[in-house]
C-alpha cells in the first residue's frame, strides 16, 4: 500500500486556542518540604537497613529490659532478706540477756520464782454474758430426743421430697415448742 503525501489531503482549518496562565493554589511549608524530598537508591537502602536493624534489635532490646527488671526485683528481694537477717540477729542477741529470758518465761509460760504468787484472771469482764431463752436450772435434765429417729426423718424428708432445698423444713422431734410441751 502506497502512502499518500500529506499535501494530498485536504487541509482543514485549525481553530486557534489561546493559552491562559493558571494560578495554582499556594502550598504551605509542609507541601514544599514534601516535594523537596528526593528518594535515591542510597536513601532507600539506608531506610531498609534502619528498618532491618529495628526488626533485628527490638526482640533483643525487649529481652534486655525484662532481664534488667528481673535483676532489680531480685536485688530488692536480697535486700529484704538481709534486713530480715539483721532483725533475726538482733532478736537472737536479745535471748542472751537473762532479764529478757525471765520476762519471756513470765509472759509466755506463766512461770514465777519460788515464793512469788501468780494470779490468773480468767474473765476480765470483756466478754458479754450469754443470753439464753431458757432459765438455768440447778437440776440435771435429760432430753427425750431419739437422735436416730431424728436423723432418719431428716434423711427421708430430704430424699423423698419434691420441694426445693430452701423450702425444706427440718423436723422438730422432742424439741420443746413455745407452749412448753415437747412434740412427739
Amino acid at each position: 500500500m502506497a502512502r499518500t503525501p500529506r499535501s494530498a489531503h485536504p487541509k482543514t482549518p485549525r481553530i486557534r486556542t489561546e493559552r491562559v496562565a493558571v494560578r495554582m493554589p499556594e502550598e504551605g511549608a509542609h507541601g514544599q518540604w514534601l516535594r523537596s524530598i528526593r528518594l535515591s537508591g542510597f536513601t532507600i537502602i539506608a531506610l531498609g537497613l534502619i528498618v532491618l536493624a529495628v526488626v533485628v534489635l527490638a526482640p533483643s532490646l525487649r529481652i534486655y529490659i525484662e532481664q534488667r527488671q528481673q535483676i532489680a526485683a531480685l536485688q530488692a528481694a536480697v535486700q529484704d532478706a538481709k534486713n530480715s537477717v539483721g532483725e533475726l540477729k538482733q532478736q537472737n542477741a536479745r535471748w542472751d540477756d537473762p532479764t529478757y529470758i525471765e520476762a519471756q518465761a513470765r509472759e509466755r509460760l506463766d512461770y514465777v520464782f519460788p515464793g512469788d504468787f501468780s494470779f490468773l484472771v480468767i474473765d476480765d469482764g470483756a466478754t458479754a454474758p450469754a443470753t439464753t431463752a431458757q432459765p438455768i436450772s440447778k437440776d440435771i435434765q435429760t432430753t427425750k430426743v431419739d437422735w436416730v429417729q431424728s436423723m432418719l426423718s431428716s434423711v427421708f424428708t430430704a430424699g423423698l421430697s419434691d420441694a426445693p432445698r430452701n423450702e425444706l423444713i427440718a423436723p422438730t422431734i422432742g424439741v420443746p415448742t413455745p407452749t412448753g410441751s415437747p412434740t412427739p
